[in-house]
């Protein structure tokens, strides 16, 4: 397993975690079990915004031992009144639901405490109308809740809260449909997605992905909006090549499939590399570098992928990257020109030109 570092809070968060969705449908026992290999596999970082709330004993049970040792994700506006999963911005329902978790998860913190679910700006108007937000940090006061989280599908919105208030990690759901424009959660354009992803760098803000298979549908032809498969190592892949993202949340329900997950390190790069995806892209994605390193590998060791990333995100104001920048050994102003890159890049970069560029935007 390997860790990327939260800037906001410190906390070292495995880049494979796991979503609760549907764990619940597996059964105590079986999903306990699964739950604890997938701990023992080094997975620490776990969303709860689960299908039932038959999920949070199973939690309990499974992490009693190591709580200290692992990451969860609670969310206030998520309600288990009924058994199911429902959404609700009433303070009184979200403080009966998040009491109910802390007690049925055998903890007393929560380690991200969420902004849960705001895909319309009058949801957040309401949120913070009926007391939702300041109850949040009356619990960070108290040491109950130790970061605070937002989960949005919907990029202005996101844009404006984080506008409004701290936030310290974002649920967004990242994969090639929803950002090509693609999906019932496919809000916001290209180029609007684009700058989520930059200001999370930017800002330190890590950046948690909900449904990076689409739910499931890019993963078969039939049911891809693109008439064709990616696999689930594609699809990790391209959601943590993305600039603020740490960790992805696909679902599992047993020990086979948490196996499978946590294969993508044995994985050679050409089973990983999604650089498919650019043969349906939109015409507004065409030319911009999605950091695939599809046009590896460069004749004179030039990170392509990583210095357009560097240049990307310092154009945006990020400081840090435009050091990271100037601490390569080989950079843009190394390239020959020689157009390896460019007959590579399935996304019509003209990388050797772009390199150019970033060369003399640097100096």
């Amino acid at each position: 397993m390997k860790y990327r570092t939260n800037r906001r809070t410190g906390d070292k968060i495995s880049e494979i975690g796991l979503g609760s969705a549907y764990m619940f449908e597996a059964g105590m026992a079986k999903a306990v079990e699964a739950l604890q290999y997938a701990y023992e596999g080094g997975i620490n970082y776990y969303d709860l915004a689960a299908g039932d709330g038959a999920s949070f004993p199973i939690y309990g049970e499974a992490f009693r031992d190591v709580r200290k040792d692992i990451l969860y994700q609670i969310h206030f506006g998520a309600d288990y009144t009924n058994g199911t999963y429902g959404w609700s911005l009433d303070l009184d329902t979200i403080k009966r639901s998040v009491n109910r978790q802390l007690r049925e998860l055998h903890t007393d913190y929560i380690d991200y405490g969420f902004i849960h679910c705001q895909d319309e700006f009058s949801d957040w108007e309401t949120y913070r109308k009926n007391g939702v937000y300041e109850y949040i940090l009356r619990l960070r006061e108290q040491g109950v809740v130790r970061h605070i989280g937002l989960s949005s599908h919907t990029p202005a919105v996101i844009q404006k809260i984080m506008d409004d208030v701290r936030v310290d990690m974002l649920m967004f759901s990242v994969n090639p449909a929803y950002d090509y424009g693609q999906g019932e959660y496919a809000n916001g354009g290209v180029d609007e997605r684009a700058e989520i992803y930059k200001r999370c760098e930017k800002d330190g803000i890590g950046i948690s992905v909900m449904k990076p298979f689409s739910g499931g549908q890019l993963l078969d032809a039939a049911l891809s909006p693109f008439g064709k498969a990616l696999t689930i190592y594609q699809c990790i892949r391209y959601s943590l090549d993305k600039p603020g993202v740490l960790t992805v949340l696909p679902g599992a329900q047993s020990i086979d499939e948490v196996k499978k997950l946590l294969a993508y390190y044995e994985q050679p790069e050409d089973t990983l590399d999604y650089s498919v995806v650019g043969t349906f892209a939109p015409p507004e994605a065409s030319g911009k570098c999605v950091y695939c390193n599809h046009c590896k590998p460069c004749p004179v060791g030039i990170d392509i992928g990583l210095v357009n990333k560097y240049y990307d995100l310092a154009k945006s104001g990020d400081m840090l990257a435009a050091e990271h920048y100037r601490t390569l050994e080989v950079n843009a102003g190394s390239c020959i020109g020689c157009g390896h890159c460019d007959e590579r890049c399935p996304f019509g970069v003209r990388q050797s030109g772009r390199m150019s560029e970033i060369r003399d935007y640097f100096n």
